[in-house]
Formats: C-alpha cells, structure tokens, sequence
C-alpha cells in the first residue's frame, strides 16, 4: 500500500490522490490529511468525495468520517452507471466532479453523478468557469463530458444541483505551450434574481465590457451572457473567458454583501488581464486540474506560475508513479509529461 503524507497540501491533494488512485487500482493510506489547515481532517466536502470515489470503484476504505486525519483507500476498477452525492452545504460541486472527472479515460461505459451542494462557492472554480474553460478546453483533446446545472447553489445555504455525464474517452496529448493571440472575449454575468431591480447582473456585464474594451479585446457576449437565476441564497458571479487559438484564460469572481457589483467585475477582468500578460495558455486554476490529464496523456502546458497546489500536486503524481516535471523556458514554467 502507498503511503502518502498529506501535511503539506489541502483537500485538492486528498481528492487526486481518489482519482489517480481509482485510475491506476493503486491502494494508498494517506496520513495527516490537511494538516496545515485550521480544521485539519476530513470535512464533509471531502468525506463525500471519498463515498463517491468509493461508490464509483467499489473500494474498501478506512477512516471515511468526518475529522478523520488518516484514511486508506482499496480501489477497484472504475465502473459506469449512475450515482448521487449529497455535500450537505455549500461545499463545492465543482470540486466533487473535479475527482471524478479524468475516470473517463478508465470507464468502459458511461457514468453520471448527480450531486447537491454549492455550484459557485469561495475557494473553488465557479460552475460557470468548469462549464465554459475547463470542460471546452479538454473536450477538443477527446473528452466526452457534460455538464448540466438544474439549480445553482451559493454559500451559505447551497442547495445547488448538477449532472455530470461522461462516456469512455481516449484522449489526445495536451500540446498547450503556445496559446497564441486571443480570438475572442466572453464575459458571463449571473444574479439571483432577488437582485434584479438593482440590475446587478447588467451592471456586472457592462464593467467588464468596458474593462475589456478600454484594455483593446473585443468582447463576443453569447445569448445568456446576463441572466438572473432562483436560488436558496443571493449571490452574484461575474466570469470572464479568454479564448485563444491554443489555449484559453478564465477568470471569475463572485459578488457578496456590500460589494458593488461593479467591482464584481474588475476582479475577475483584473485577474483575467494579469494571466493574460504572462503568455501562459491557461489560467492558474486550469493549470492545476490539468495535471491528471497531463500525466495519463502526456504533453505539456504552459504555466503562468508554479503555485502551491502545482508543486504539491506533481510531487503526488510522482508518488503514484506518473512523470509530470516542471521545466523553465526563457517565458515562464511549463508543466511536460512523457506518457
């Protein structure tokens, strides 16, 4: 059995260790699990990740409670079929399908999830973002993979739904290291609609619009670029996207209480223009979710920059036996794997 230290990364580190563990049947015991953090151990949000990995490979598990620091993990091949998850509170849903997600290149039949939480939460990638960056982007390297949202879900009460379904996927080399220039700007605006007389969703729309225009990218807004949406707690998320010939930048921020809307809005361009300027062809986030993929098809992408997440994150790819290394080029660090 594989012994992993889980001290130095969070619950994203817990959730790949899932996921490569279900992809490669590899048994593993992974002791002081988010030991760094204030609440250190097993939340709710990383307990239903384990059930669902569990479900989905009918593995034997040890420590699947909450608080629990050491937990170890018996997988056996991924099946399809279709299963449900209940977060219980605005935990990510986007971070739940985040480790089931790369499973389509190991299931031999189609598989779907349907789980319950928050769908654009702190601390995670918004719904929004996963729908129109993440899963684009993979879907052009032979991902077969959708996303439906029945019910958005923001913090604090959640209540959000989604449908995941994913089929058998071979899939293509990453060959992400040039993006080249820019095709197209997308700005995304979303309020509850308790927020509608304030037209916080408009106001969101046209900051970025702005934002973009006055930086010299022209802006392509699609039919529900501005909507408002019914959910058990108000919220706001603005997400700008960055298409380009060869990669694809997004960035999205979400609104809160005596936030004007307007700043909403520079956030996520603020954010979205400083990934820009680095020339990586995708945005920090997407580089860390890219590694499972990278490590089991091999190519190379090029980063903005090596954060916390991407170091821990190849040191645990290692450990299962996987080469993903990060290599200096005079522009910035790529991410290369040899698979």
């Amino acid at each position: 059995m594989l012994e992993l230290d889980g001290s130095d990364g969070g619950g994203q580190l817990f959730r790949s260790a899932l996921t490569l563990s279900a992809l490669t049947t590899t048994d593993f015991e992974m002791g002081d699990i988010r030991g760094s953090r204030p609440e250190p151990g097993l939340n709710l949000q990383h307990l239903t990740a384990l059930q669902t990995v569990a479900d989905i490979t009918n593995a034997s598990v040890e420590g699947a409670k909450i608080g629990s620091s050491t937990v170890s993990f018996e997988p056996e091949e991924p099946m399809g079929g279709h299963y449900e998850a209940a977060i219980g509170t605005a935990g990510s849903v986007t971070l739940l399908f985040d480790a089931v997600l790369p499973l389509a290149s190991a299931l031999d039949r189609p598989l779907t999830l349907t789980a319950t939480g928050g769908t654009s939460v702190k601390w995670s990638p918004s719904m929004p973002w996963y729908r129109r960056v993440n899963l684009p982007l993979l879907r052009r390297s032979g991902l077969l993979a959708a996303i439906d949202v029945e019910r958005p879900g923001f913090y604090p009460a959640g209540g959000g739904q989604a449908r995941l379904s994913l089929a058998p996927s071979p899939l293509s080399k990453l060959s992400l290291r040039d993006p080249g220039e820019p095709e197209r700007a997308l700005v995304h605006s979303t309020a509850t609609a308790d927020l509608a007389d304030s037209d916080v969703a408009e106001r969101q729309s046209k900051q970025a619009r702005d934002r973009l225009a006055a930086a010299s990218i022209d802006v392509e807004v699609t039919e529900r670029a501005t909507r408002y949406v019914s959910a058990d707690s108000t919220g706001t998320i603005a997400l700008l996207v960055l298409a380009y010939d060869n990669g694809v930048i997004g960035a999205d921020a979400l609104g809160e209480p005596g936030k004007p809307a307007e700043d909403v809005a520079d956030e996520a361009v603020d954010a979205a223009l400083t990934a820009h300027e680095t020339g990586a062809a995708v945005d920090e986030h997407l580089a860390d979710q890219l590694i499972p993929w990278l490590a089991t098809v091999g190519g190379e992408v090029r980063i903005s920059r090596v954060t916390d997440h991407v170091g821990t994150h190849v040191d645990l790819f290692d450990a299962f036996g996987f080469d993903v290394r990060i290599e200096q080029i005079d522009d910035g660090p790529i991410l290369v794997s040899d698979a």
